[in-house]
Formats: structure tokens, C-alpha cells, sequence
């Protein structure tokens, strides 16, 4: 089985202050001559110019007919295609949560300690209400830099300053829940240091916090059901060295239950880079990752459209990596439940 995917929103590792708060990785089912007449269709009903059709231009109010029929029941990626969301946000207090937990993967795996579920999901419920917006932004921004110390750049915030503001938060906090977190966190900083001089020391090791590789894993066990090999043809994406596509190829391995052998070639059976504009299925999966993150980012943020909303809801994965209770009720698939 080939898909193909492509993805928006990416920042590499800067989840938090960056210009988008929510990434999207997007995958299609369709043959080369599907995605085509798909494209033509989107033209004849959005009419643009640009040689390559792209969401942005998707999205303007204009081309709306053009959205709702590309999303639409009777529409031709129906059934065809996958989404899944991520709120940038809930990444780094998972990550927090996990080295509390003592998680030791750079990426987590497909599936999480409950613990550490729950203490994210109180973190990202009751950080900013506890501790003031700027406060809690500026603790998010200084964790974010300093689990960016891989890839030969050292940590943009010293842990020295981090652990500082730890110290702050545990005073202001005292006696709430998230504040006895902070204190977990400030007992746990011999394991925090022990991660960093990882990230630092090894040149091999994988992003702690890029949303793209438990996106692709979600992917590939969406369409082979976890039993099946499939192959992924992608927008060209520096990120997908040949560490991490080993690292998802592992993380597949740990998803499959009860240790039951791997098919032939592995679940991830082959990956492939090529350019958008040479294949349609690509532009297909650019613009429904576009339009998803657009639609997402909206109702994260309160300013939600309910139709595209119900429309993009189908797609959506049900395991999407996101932390707002009101915003999911409205994007979760009718068949998804919240992980």
C-alpha cells in the first residue's frame, strides 16, 4: 500500500512562540490520475492563476465552494485521506511530564504512561490559570529552547535560568496541583541534565520535540491497520534523516501488540522524497494539511467556523496529540474517543 503525505505548520523543535500554534500531517490514498483530476476539479471551482495550487490560496473566503467540496462527503478525497492534529503546546508539557516520569526516548512512543497523559493534560489545563499568561508562556518558551540542544546547537535557555523560574513557580504555586508538579520537576533535575547532556553528546540523537515523526507513525498505523506494510511517498523534508525514519521504523515496532512478528519489510515498508509539484497526490495532501491546520487553529483558539469544522472532522485521527477539551469535542472523528 502507497500513500502520500506532506505536512503544515512545521517549525522543526520551536513549538511554542513561533507563527503557528498547531501542526498538521496529512496522508492520501488516491492513484497519481485521482489526485489530478482532483486538483482540476479545486481549479474549476476556486480559479487561481498560481501554477501551483496551494492552501493558501484554497482557503481564501472566495474559494470556499472550492474547501467544502475537496472536504465534502461526495467530495473525492473522502474516505481517501487522513489528518492528524497537534497542538504544539501539548507536545512540550508531554515532554515535561514524561521526563518527570522518566521517560528516556527522544520521541515518545505510540503509546504513553497514563501517568504521564494526566499530568501533561494538568499542566496544559491549570499552568496558565495558575501562574499568570506571561509567566506561564515564558516557562514554556524556556523549556521549549532548552530541549532544542541536539542537532549542534546548545540550549537557547541555560538550565540554570530554566531552574530558576522552576523555583519561582513552585512558590507561586504552592499547595495547587500543577505546583506540586513544579516541585517534581525541581527534584528531578539530575535526570533533566542527564537528557540534555544526551541531546548534546550525541550527534545521532532524534529531535526530543518534532511532531513530524509520531505524525508519520500515526500514519502508517492508520492505513495498515497495524498488520500491513505501506510505503509513503513524501514532500521533500530535510527532517526525515536516516536516524529518525530507523527511530520510526522502532517506534512501529513497539505499536505492534503482543510482540506478534512484523510483516515482510516492516510496517514501514519504504520512504520516498519527491517535490509537490511533481506529483498530484502530494499537492492533494498540501492542501488538505493546510486547510486542517487552518480549520484546527481556529477552533483551538475560539474563532472556529462549525461548518469546515464538521467537515474536516471525519479526517481527523483520533489519536491527534491535542490538550483542549472544547476544541476536541467539536474535531475528534465520530468514531474517535480521546486517548
Amino acid at each position: 500500500m502507497e500513500i502520500s503525505c506532506d505536512e503544515s505548520g512545521s517549525e522543526g523543535e520551536k513549538l511554542i512562540g513561533g507563527n503557528t500554534d498547531v501542526f498538521t500531517h496529512a496522508s492520501v490514498r488516491m492513484d497519481v490520475e485521482s489526485a489530478a483530476s482532483c486538483i482540476r476539479g479545486i481549479r474549476d471551482r476556486g480559479p487561481s492563476p498560481a501554477v501551483e495550487y496551494k492552501a493558501n490560496v484554497l482557503l481564501r473566503e472566495k474559494n470556499r465552494r472550492a474547501l467544502t467540496w475537496l472536504l465534502g462527503p461526495s467530495g473525492p478525497i473522502y474516505g481517501k485521506a487522513h489528518v492528524h492534529l497537534t497542538d504544539k503546546t501539548f507536545v512540550v508539557v508531554g515532554k515535561l511530564a514524561g521526563l518527570l516520569a522518566g521517560e528516556t526516548a527522544p520521541a515518545p512512543g505510540p503509546e504513553r504512561d497514563r501517568q504521564v497523559t494526566a499530568m501533561a493534560a494538568t499542566l496544559y489545563r491549570e499552568g496558565r490559570r495558575a501562574f499568570g499568561h506571561e509567566r506561564w508562556q515564558a516557562f514554556l518558551e524556556a523549556f521549549n529552547d532548552l530541549m532544542r540542544a541536539g542537532n549542534g546547537r546548545g540550549p537557547g535557555t541555560s538550565a540554570e535560568a530554566f531552574f530558576g523560574m522552576v523555583d519561582d513557580l513552585c512558590l507561586i504555586g504552592a499547595g495547587s496541583e500543577v505546583g506540586e508538579i513544579m516541585g517534581l520537576l525541581h527534584r528531578a533535575r539530575p535526570r533533566v541534565d542527564s537528557f540534555l547532556t544526551r541531546l548534546l553528546d550525541d550527534p545521532r540523537m532524534i529531535p526530543a520535540l518534532d511532531p513530524l515523526i509520531p505524525a508519520i507513525v500515526r500514519a502508517v498505523v492508520h492505513w495498515g491497520e497495524g498488520t500491513r506494510p505501506v510505503s509513503i511517498v513524501h514532500d521533500r523534508q530535510t527532517a526525515l534523516t536516516e536516524e529518525r525514519v530507523a527511530r520510526i521504523r522502532e517506534m512501529l515496532g513497539e505499536a505492534r501488540p503482543g510482540g506478534l512478528p512484523w510483516p515482510s519489510g516492516g510496517l514501514l515498508a519504504g520512504l520516498r522524497f519527491v517535490a509537490s509539484h511533481e506529483d498530484p497526490r502530494i499537492q492533494v495532501a498540501d492542501l488538505l494539511a493546510g486547510a486542517a491546520r487552518k480549520i484546527a487553529s481556529d477552533e483551538l483558539n475560539g474563532r472556529g467556523d462549525a461548518e469546515l469544522t464538521a467537515l474536516l472532522r471525519p479526517y481527523v485521527d483520533a489519536f491527534s496529540i491535542w490538550g483542549d477539551d472544547r476544541s476536541w469535542s467539536l474535531l475528534e472523528s465520530v468514531s474517535g474517543t480521546r486517548p
